[in-house]
C-alpha cells in the first residue's frame, strides 16, 4: 500500500442543520487540543502513554513504545482501497503489497503484547483474505465476526456492500473471554413456556418480553455514528462506540491496557475509558487528534454507550424499550429504598 501526504486546502467550515450532533472543532480550540498529545523520540514507560494519544506515524514511534504493556489490540487500519483521510492518502495495490505492508507494522507491535493478549482487525471484503493471510504467521485466528452496515449505496450489477469483517486473534491459548458482558437483550416474538407456564429461557416484562441471547459472530444491532448521533464525527470510516464496546468488554478486564495502532477520531480510547481501561493510541492526523482529545474530555461528563445499557446490549432500534427498562429499574430500586 502506497502512503502519501497531500498538500489539500483547507475545506470551508460545514453548514449544519439545528439539531445536527456531529462534534465540531473550533479554530480556536484546536491548537490547545492539540498540544494534548504527545510523539515519541525514546523509549516511553506505560505511564507516560497511558491515557495519552499518540500524534505520530506508527513507523516514527512503534519502535519506542513499552514491551509488554497491550492486553488488547484493536486495530483499525487503512483498507487496500482509494481513500483519502484529510492529509493523507492510500492507494489501492496489489494483495501482496497490502500484505507487506500490514506485517511492516504488525511485527513492530508484536514485543508490545501480553502473552495473554487478544487482537481484533477491521477490514473489508477486498482485503479480509489479506489480513487473514497475515495474523495466522503470528496469531491463533479464533474467529471472524461480520457485522452489518445499514448504510451504504445501491448497485445495479452487484450485490449491496453493506457488511464488513472483525478478525479475533489471540497470542497464545491463555487468554479472557467474558461471554456474559457481551449479551444482546432482544425482544421473544413466540416465547416458550414450561409445564407450569413460567417464561422458559425469556423474562416477562410490563415493557416486552426480553431474551439474553449468547453473541454470535454475525453481528446486525449495529448502527453507524449519524448527524443525531453525539459520538458522531466527520471521519470518514468512523466505527461505532458500541460495535468497539463489545470488543472491550469481552477480551479485556477493568484496569487492563486497551490500545489502537490506528486510532482515527478516538473512538477506541473514548469507550476504553468510558468502561474503566486504561488506553492509548496513534494517529498520524492533526484533524482526527483534536477530535480524539475533546471526545475524551467529553468523556469525563458522559459515560454513556448507545445501544448498551444496564449491563448488555440491545438491538437496534429499541430505544423506547430501553428507556421502559431504565424507568423500571429506577422504579424498584426507589420501592427497595423504603421497604428497607
Amino acid at each position: 500500500m502506497k502512503l502519501n501526504k497531500t498538500a489539500i486546502e483547507a475545506p470551508e467550515p460545514k453548514v449544519r442543520a439545528p439539531r445536527n450532533r456531529t462534534l465540531t472543532i473550533s479554530p480556536n480550540e484546536a491548537p490547545h487540543l492539540l498540544r494534548e498529545t504527545i510523539s515519541l523520540s525514546m523509549p516511553a514507560s506505560v505511564e507516560e502513554i497511558s491515557g495519552k494519544i499518540i500524534h505520530q506515524d506508527i513507523f516514527d514511534c512503534a519502535d519506542y513504545l513499552p514491551d509488554a504493556f497491550i492486553d488488547l489490540l484493536l486495530i483499525d487500519p487503512p483498507y487496500n482501497i482509494n481513500k483519502t483521510f484529510v492529509e493523507t492518502k492510500f492507494t489501492k495495490t496489489s494483495s501482496s503489497n497490502y500484505e507487506t505492508w500490514l506485517s511492516r507494522w504488525i511485527e513492530k507491535l508484536l514485543r508490545c503484547i501480553k502473552p495473554e493478549a487478544s487482537i481484533y482487525v477491521c477490514c473489508d471484503w477486498q482485503s479480509s483474505a489479506s489480513v487473514q493471510s497475515v495474523l495466522q504467521r503470528h496469531f491463533i485466528v479464533r474467529n471472524r465476526i461480520t457485522w452489518e452496515r445499514e448504510k451504504g449505496r445501491g448497485a445495479t450489477a452487484n450485490w449491496k456492500n453493506c457488511s464488513e469483517d472483525i478478525w479475533f486473534c489471540t497470542k497464545s491459548k491463555d487468554y479472557f473471554f467474558d461471554v456474559n458482558a457481551v449479551k444482546v437483550k432482544k425482544k421473544v416474538i413466540a416465547p416458550y413456556r414450561d409445564h407450569l407456564g413460567a417464561p422458559k429461557d425469556w423474562e416477562e416484562t410490563n415493557s416486552g418480553n426480553f431474551r439474553l441471547t449468547h453473541p454470535s459472530n454475525l453481528w446486525t444491532d449495529i448502527s453507524i455514528p449519524f448527524w443525531s448521533m453525539p459520538e458522531n464525527t466527520d471521519h470518514p470510516t468512523q466505527k461505532p462506540e458500541k460495535l468497539v464496546a463489545k470488543l472491550i468488554l469481552a477480551s479485556s478486564q477493568k484496569g487492563d491496557f486497551v490500545f489502537d495502532p490506528f486510532l482515527g477520531s478516538g473512538t477506541t480510547c473514548v469507550t476504553a475509558k468510558k468502561l474503566g481501561r486504561r488506553y492509548s493510541g496513534i494517529e498520524i492526523e492533526s484533524e482526527y487528534c483534536q477530535m480524539a482529545v475533546k471526545r475524551l474530555t467529553q468523556a469525563d461528563n458522559d459515560t454513556t454507550i448507545q445501544g448498551y445499557h444496564d449491563g448488555f446490549f440491545w438491538e437496534r432500534n429499541s430505544l423506547s424499550d430501553q428507556k421502559a427498562n431504565k424507568l423500571k429499574l429506577a422504579s424498584t430500586t426507589t420501592r427497595d429504598m423504603f421497604d428497607e
